[in-house]
């Protein structure tokens, strides 16, 4: 009877400390998220065209949608005609300062030479003042055409702005993705109407995860930006699958334990949140329940 006792006594022993070897109790709890980005649309009018849907995979640059255009081209026409028109003026008033400058020519030369003519006495001084006179009315129409040039460059540098106000409004009509990731969702159809600030679609870069996990005051000194912690998830109903991830950000104040967590006892302590960054290799998905080790 003693030997059997002592054989039983034995065999839990052993079993408690195999169960305590298997079963190695995890730091934190939380669940994966992403850094989503809301591509909005910037400008007004019509989805002419919708390029991405749910669960695509794009890469930085790429067309997600575009915007009806047809009102910005024909504004942008117009104000192209405008300026040529503008422009044709430009070089009218040019070839008028071009006969002026011609015609006093003419006259500075005429003058040479009733100047010559008078110090002879061959010519009166009345008729050196009448070619003084023409001269003298030649230069302020010279003047004055010259304005005409200012003017028509204010107005040109006008339609310039113009311009390049409707070729960036027009560039805005393209909804271009601003980063590599996958689509989330999708806010709008083609046929839609689209204004500045509506979202068109959410997106993630999913190759890097998060994980958003709680810990207690107790576990802060343990943790710092920066370390390297091992990640586990449930690889199947009775395997796990490790990562490496790094901390990223530690919450500076507490809060309650979220209500994603089961139990009352645990929802009312106080717990620091804590971020950690890892590689996906297409095992991670957003919401996907996760756990640390350090």
């Amino acid at each position: 009877m003693h030997l059997k006792n002592l054989f039983l006594t034995t065999s839990l022993i052993i079993l408690a400390i195999s169960c305590s070897t298997n079963n190695e109790g995890s730091d934190a709890f939380g669940n994966f998220e992403a850094e989503t980005v809301i591509v909005s649309s910037e400008s007004s009018g019509k989805i002419f065209r919708m390029n991405v849907e749910k669960g695509q995979e794009i890469d930085r640059g790429f067309v997600a949608a575009v915007t009806d255009t047809v009102q910005l081209h024909l504004k942008l026409e117009q104000i192209k005609a405008q300026k040529e028109a503008v422009n044709s003026n430009k070089q009218s008033i040019r070839a008028q300062i071009d006969i002026l400058e011609e015609q006093k020519k003419n006259l500075m030369v005429d003058k040479k030479r009733v100047e010559d003519m008078v110090k002879d006495g061959a010519a009166t001084q009345k008729k050196l003042d009448d070619i003084n006179g023409q001269i003298a009315v030649i230069e302020k129409q010279i003047a004055h055409t010259k304005t005409q040039i200012t003017s028509v460059d204010k107005e040109l540098n006008v339609l310039g702005t113009q311009q390049q106000a409707t070729e960036d409004m027009l560039n805005r009509c393209t909804i271009v993705s601003p980063a590599n990731g996958t689509v989330l969702e999708t806010y709008m159809e083609q046929g839609e109407l689209a204004s500045p600030g509506k979202p068109v679609f959410k997106m993630a870069d999913l190759e890097e995860m998060i994980l958003k996990v709680y810990v207690t005051g107790a576990q802060l000194p343990d943790i710092r930006i920066g370390q390297k912690v091992k990640v586990i998830v449930d690889k199947n109903a009775k395997e796990n699958q490790s990562f490496e991830g790094k901390i990223t950000w530690i919450s500076s104040e507490a809060e309650f334990t979220p209500k994603i967590i089961q139990t009352k006892e645990e929802r009312v302590k106080l717990v620091y949140a804590v971020k950690v960054k890892l590689q996906n290799d297409g095992t991670l998905k957003i919401g996907m329940p996760g756990e640390i080790r350090w």
